[in-house]
């Protein structure tokens, strides 16, 4: 039996062996003079220290209240350090919900500043698409108005084509036409329009009305005969020039070819008699 309890001892003492820097460790933390607390604490010397000679056995009494009383203090004192690891658990564990619970606050507030930045994401399209619609809008507005006041124009611009050519007035026609014409190339694309197509008729119309009128005009200036009317050309005549510069290259052409017809008629007459009479002899 004792054999047992000494294999104990030594096993437990052989557990409880601690290095000499953990023991230093210890020594600087927890300094204490207690031979109990010693490194190289050695039981047998520990009580025969206490009990040094047979007769101080009758104080064995005392001693052994005087351990048991270091020991209930021990034991007091590992349970409040074991209470106070408790209670430190239980904070951290309060403390690691509370923990938790902002956590969970946090990621509510960062999925709220994410919808909230979804949203404002989604208005800023919206409203961005809105001002795509009324630049699109605006653009087609600006085009229509444009086109409105490109057709007023050609509308009151035939019109009065139309009525000037008539009066002979070719000094305004000349200025009138080219606008007319110019204007009528924005129009070019809506020809599949009928009121369109029938502007673009009528100021060709007017354009084949005017090369006749002027050829006729100066046909009437310029007899075939070759006598001049009166007092040469008139205004009028220069006007129609104006006019045959902007029409149809080929009633330019047509009037100068006219005109030196008429200056070399009389020419053409004197050649012809004399080779006649070159024929003759």
């Amino acid at each position: 039996m004792e054999e047992d309890e000494l294999e104990l001892a030594a096993g437990l003492e052989a557990e409880l062996q601690l290095g000499p820097a953990v023991q230093a460790a210890i020594e600087q933390v927890f300094p204490s003079q207690d031979p109990l607390d010693r490194a190289d604490f050695n039981a047998v010397e520990y009580i025969n220290s206490l009990f040094p000679t047979e007769q101080s056995l009758a104080n064995i009494d005392e001693v052994v209240n005087r351990i048991r009383l270091k020991i209930r203090k021990l034991d007091d004192s590992i349970r409040t350090v074991v209470r106070g690891q408790t209670n430190v658990g239980q904070d951290g564990r309060q403390a690691l919900e509370e923990a938790q619970k902002a956590i969970q606050q946090l990621f509510g507030k960062i999925k709220d500043i994410k919808d909230k930045a979804e949203k404002s994401e989604q208005m800023v399209k919206e409203i961005t698409r809105d001002i795509k619609q009324l630049d699109h809008a605006k653009r087609h507005l600006t085009t229509s108005i444009t086109t409105l006041n490109h057709l007023h124009m050609l509308a009151g611009g035939v019109d009065s084509l139309e009525a000037m050519t008539r009066r002979r007035q070719y000094g305004e026609v000349a200025n009138l036409l080219q606008g007319v014409v110019n204007v009528l190339e924005h129009f070019n694309k809506y020809m599949g329009i009928p009121q369109i197509r029938q502007l673009a008729e009528r100021v060709k119309a007017a354009q084949n009305e005017l090369g006749q009128q002027i050829l006729a005009d100066f046909e009437e200036a310029f007899p075939s005969q070759g006598t001049k009317r009166p007092g040469g050309p008139s205004n009028v005549l220069r006007d129609a020039c104006l006019v045959a510069n902007v029409l149809d290259p080929r009633i330019k052409q047509e009037i100068i070819k006219k005109f030196i017809k008429q200056h070399l008629s009389e020419y053409l007459v004197l050649f012809q008699e004399n080779q006649d009479v070159r024929k003759a002899l």
